[in-house]
């Protein structure tokens, strides 16, 4: 395959997965996190000041600000109290920014999402792009089309969310510093610095990639015989030239934010966490002018530890917990994951080892070295993919595959290496049969995502039952975020429902899209009668078990499960009848 023809048919699959993402999220609402995240950056960009969410680096949240301030004329709430007194009262905000100033939310929305697909084409690009250069065209095509019908990429891309930019600078960043490990000229030093700020700036979790760059440099040294006390030194300047960029942004989030405002909302988000020491060096830094950038990054970082000691509640196989399941993250990989994909997966993996069972024979230091020197990109990536599994087992925020995000650029690029490299082996009657089975798995990975469309969000496979069985398995960010409150006012109206009590889950507003035809209720209260509307997430997580130590009622939609739905709109919210 030549170059040019290459070059065409990424462009033309990076056009579709764009097009896929931009159609299928004007019909979707504000999920929850995005109720916070777009009037956040909207906060940053016109008041510079980040008392809003502080617990996410302010990067995506920034982009996600800037077409709504310069192509609208947006009321900022300025003197309400979650602005004005709260401290980080970022749902109260969220609401009262969106849907009781006067603003028009579907606008603001639809162009806060748009940098997002942005960043989900750039990520696209640069699979291509590492792809090829690690095994050609085909392997930079195939790891593309793995990513471009992506269930999981169709879908949080699309939203103002900090999983997929993570993924992005996760990757990214590695990328730009294998290339300084390969070439270690100044310009790639800084670019390396610079990919490594950038990914700093988009969510704290991808903080990981530092020890990596660390062990990374030293192995290259050792393998390479080159000075590892040099590699050593040039991780760290890859550090600091990223911390440099990121103090610089901080800068600005902090500009017209009043120093005593800054520490005490400190003092108050971090009153309750566990890491005193941390706090205090923190408030520290908090009162010293030139520090107060470093401070409020800081205070983020602190946030997202405090909540990972703590946990989330969470639905999960008929259970309802705070502490999480070590085996949630395998099973959710395994059921939100197209099957074809799974099996090309176990074909790669079963021919990597064929390759490289030789090393295990005499001299296994000297030979894994040197495979390693030969392979060191390919001996990166596994490494990266083994250690974020292993951190993702020990946590306790069990929130959605949308969590997993990192691995699956590196997860195309590895899978996508390894079958063409099975395609080379093959000769005859074997290449004939295997370009049928890679033609059916090929099929099986896209038709069903296109199928999907819109409801990329609600994938699951045939293990599951597909996106209609998915809620007896997860919800939240893996099935109900909210995004399907628009699609039920469109089914109310066409059935002239009059009245719908509505238990939602999400970032809209049911009164701002139904007026008089909503009514809350509280299922607490007891069976109810007429029509309601039901979150996928409420709905499991009031017909499921308390896991152990988890001492909350859970019960509370008993009573309503000896009915059947009459519709499911979009798989994340049931309607029911009641008489």
């Amino acid at each position: 395959m030549s170059d040019r023809t290459t070059n065409i048919t990424a462009v033309l699959l990076l056009v579709f997965m764009a097009g896929l993402a931009f159609f299928s999220m004007i019909g979707d609402s504000a999920t929850f996190d995005e109720s916070s995240h777009i009037p956040a950056g909207y906060s940053y960009i016109s008041q510079k000041d980040m008392r809003i969410n502080p617990e996410h680096p302010p990067l995506v949240k920034d982009l996600a600000g800037i077409l709504p301030y310069l192509f609208l004329d947006v009321n900022f709430p300025k003197d309400h109290p979650s602005w004005a007194e709260n401290t980080n009262d970022q749902w109260w905000f969220g609401s009262t920014f969106f849907y009781d100033s006067g603003n028009d939310p579907n606008k603001i929305i639809t162009l806060a999402r748009i940098p997002m697909i942005l960043i989900m084409l750039l990520l696209g690009f640069y699979v291509f792009k590492w792809a090829r250069e690690l095994g050609g065209n085909k392997t930079g095509l195939l790891a593309l089309i793995f990513y471009s019908f992506s269930p999981t990429f169709l879908a949080h891309g699309r939203y103002v969310t900090t999983d997929v930019a993570a993924a992005a600078g996760f990757f990214v960043s590695l990328y730009y510093f294998w290339k300084f490990l390969k070439n270690s000229s100044k310009k790639n030093l800084v670019f390396a610095g610079i990919a490594y700020g950038i990914a700093q700036l988009l969510k704290f979790t991808v903080f990981l990639i530092t020890p990596a760059l660390i062990v990374l440099a030293i192995i290259w040294a050792i393998v390479h015989k080159k000075s590892v006390l040099k590699y050593f030194l040039y991780s760290l300047l890859v550090i600091a030239i990223g911390f440099i960029l990121v103090y610089a942004l901080y800068v600005f989030h902090v500009w017209n934010l009043p120093a005593e405002r800054q520490l005490n909302d400190s003092k108050i988000d971090l009153a309750t966490s566990p890491l005193k020491s941390l706090t205090n060096v923190d408030f520290w830094m908090a009162s010293v002018p030139i520090l107060r950038p470093a401070a409020q990054y800081f205070l983020g970082f602190l946030l997202v530890f405090q909540r990972g000691i703590f946990g989330n509640t969470t639905y999960f196989m008929g259970e309802i917990s705070a502490n999480g399941w070590w085996y949630y993250f395998p099973i959710v990989y395994l059921i939100k994951t197209p099957l074809a994909f799974h099996l090309f997966t176990i074909a790669a993996l079963v021919f990597g080892i064929f390759s490289i069972r030789k090393l295990f024979c005499r001299q296994f230091f000297r030979k894994i070295k040197l495979w390693i020197s030969e392979n060191f990109v390919v001996f990166s990536m596994i490494s990266f993919v083994l250690a974020y599994w292993m951190v993702s087992l020990s946590g306790k925020l069990t929130l959605g595959i949308r969590h997993l995000s990192p691995l699956f650029p590196f997860m195309f690029v590895l899978v996508s290496f390894g079958i063409i490299k099975i395609f080379e082996r093959l000769k005859g009657k074997s290449l004939f049969t295997g370009k049928i089975i890679f033609a059916g798995l090929m099929l099986w990975c896209i038709i069903p995502i296109i199928l999907l469309f819109p409801s990329f969000l609600t994938y699951f496979n045939e293990l599951a039952g597909g996106p209609s069985g998915g809620s007896k398995y997860v919800t939240d960010s893996n099935l109900d975020w909210g995004q399907d409150l628009k699609r039920l006012k469109k089914w109310v109206d066409e059935n002239n429902i009059e009245k719908i009590k509505i238990d939602y889950f999400g970032g809209g507003s049911p009164s701002y899209y139904f007026g008089d035809n909503y009514q809350s209720f509280d299922p607490k209260n007891g069976p109810q009668k007429g029509w309601l509307a039901i979150s996928a997430n409420s709905l499991m997580g009031g017909t499921a078990k308390p896991a152990p130590g988890f001492n909350e009622k859970t019960d509370y939609y008993n009573w309503i499960k000896d009915y059947k739905p009459i519709a499911v709109i979009g798989n994340s919210i049931f309607i029911f009848h009641l008489e």
